[in-house]
């Protein structure tokens, strides 16, 4: 791709904030959002999450629809110059498969997001339904549009949950939430991010600039059925793509930000990454994680992770340049992207 994509714009709903300075002013802190649910965890104790502290009790469609269209307006903010048709979105959304997926119908989701914003009946919409990995598959999806002259600015947007019923229950019974018998588990959350794409060398592409993507798929999957073993091919593969793409190696990159989620699998997956690539001698290469905070936030990961990093960019705390930003889910699909802050 001769064309460079750009991030202009970011916004946010998350546990520890309702915009995006507030989120990542928490996350860069620590501060997390984590606090006792509904849900029952055994022993008498409620199970540990990460809710958005939402003033009104909503829940359901309408409660991610408010998540996301507030993100979506946040994003909207900060890129004056996008609006009406000039604008694709591209929503992210659960695995379609997943158990207790939130608002499982998206273009009635969309409808709703639609109403609260007042803009995107003049839309083109696209709908990715892949989890963690969303985001990246819509990068790759935006830069497509963008470079082929589709779309003249793309607005990525996302919106999970894993504080449903039917969710807890599920991931409950196959040991994987944090609780006093699963200690290798992760804490649900629940999250909305949004972030605005153009091309660089267009009014207002000041921003992260995106150098490389990759996109596979693990064959030794969390839940795959053959019990391979982990050796991180995958996310391997991913990472060299990106970094191919960039013209740069692994050593060279200033910080990773990644969708460790609590549980030792993904911590494994991104080491066993690092270590296949690695050359050359380096001293530290810091790892920054929004699940330390957020929890599992499920497909709105990614979009946080990239805004995260453009703020990071913007305030001069990013921890080097550039920036690799890696997901993944449950069923093997990994994506990794190589960011720059230098464009700004």
């Amino acid at each position: 791709m001769t064309n460079r994509l750009v991030i202009s714009s970011i916004g946010m709903v998350t546990a520890v904030g309702l915009d995006a300075p507030s989120s990542c002013a928490a996350m860069r802190a620590g501060i997390d959002g984590f606090q006792e649910t509904r849900f029952a965890a055994g022993g008498g104790k409620q199970l540990i999450g990460a809710p958005i502290p939402i003033k009104e009790n909503w829940i359901g469609e309408r409660r991610i629809a408010y998540m996301a269209a507030a993100a979506i307006k946040e994003a909207l903010g900060g890129a004056p110059g996008a609006s009406g048709s000039t604008i694709t979105l591209i929503l992210c959304l659960a695995e379609e498969g997943r158990p207790g997926r939130p608002a499982p119908d998206a273009q009635r989701l969309l409808g709703r997001i639609g109403e609260l914003t007042g803009l995107t009946s003049a839309w083109q919409t696209h709908v990715i339904a892949h989890g963690r990995p969303s985001g990246h598959i819509a990068i790759e999806h935006a830069r497509r549009l963008l470079s082929s002259g589709d779309a003249e600015n793309v607005l990525i947007a996302a919106v999970d949950s894993y504080l449903t019923a039917g969710t807890i229950t599920h991931y409950f019974m196959e040991s994987r939430l944090l609780a006093p018998r699963h200690p290798d588990g992760f804490i649900p959350g629940e999250a909305a991010a949004a972030f605005m794409c153009t091309l660089a060398g267009r009014p207002g592409a000041r921003g992260l600039e995106l150098l490389g993507l990759g996109l596979t798929r693990e064959p030794a999957h969390i839940y795959n059925e053959a019990d391979l073993p982990l050796r991180g091919d995958g996310m391997t593969v991913a990472y060299r793509s990106a970094l191919e793409e960039t013209g740069v190696e692994l050593s060279r990159v200033g910080y990773r930000i990644a969708d460790l989620i609590g549980e030792k699998y993904w911590f494994k997956q991104s080491a066993l990454a690092t270590l296949r690539l690695a050359r050359g001698r380096r001293e530290f290469m810091d790892i920054w994680s929004p699940g330390e905070t957020v929890g599992n936030v499920g497909a709105a990961v990614v979009p946080i992770m990239v805004g995260w990093a453009f703020t990071a960019a913007a305030k001069g705390y990013a921890a080097g340049d550039p920036v690799l930003i890696e997901a993944s889910n449950d069923v093997g699909e990994c994506g990794a992207a190589v960011l720059s802050g230098s464009a700004r």
